[in-house]
């Protein structure tokens, strides 16, 4: 956090990730997800996606890294992230997390979340609840 009192309404530095072929991949391989859409590109063409398509819990990572950033890069300091997915993300997109203060409590602040593709399409929008800094 800054070295000013956190207010409603400032913003949230962006994040921004552009996930390809190789991390989506090994993301996949962590969090063991094998679904072919997320690493291969006909199948997910297959499936009527562009190409593959970038996990859900990835974009819940980018909410969690924005975050930890907000709070000084503490990733402890996170206590919930929640999202919701609006439209998919494919490998190469260029994503950038966004977010506004919503409010600001004794002992914790929530931020109010939303990721972007490179065009401008909403992926996801939700929420992340960090601990106030003494």
């Amino acid at each position: 956090m800054s070295e000013h009192a956190p207010v409603p309404g400032q913003d949230v530095t962006p994040v921004r990730s552009a996930p390809d072929a190789v991390r989506l991949l090994r993301f996949g391989a962590v969090t063991r997800n094998a679904h072919r859409i997320h690493y291969d590109a006909g199948f997910a063409r297959s499936e009527g996606l562009d190409g593959p398509v970038v996990m859900a819990q990835l974009h819940g990572c980018l909410f969690h890294r924005a975050a930890a950033e907000f709070a000084g890069g503490d990733p402890a300091a996170v206590r919930a992230v929640g999202w919701l997915n609006r439209a998919p993300a494919c490998a190469g997109d260029r994503l950038t997390v966004t977010g506004t203060v919503r409010e600001v409590g004794p002992d914790e602040i929530v931020l109010d979340l939303e990721e972007r593709r490179g065009d401008g399409t909403v992926c996801c929008r939700g929420h992340a609840v960090v601990a106030r800094s003494s």
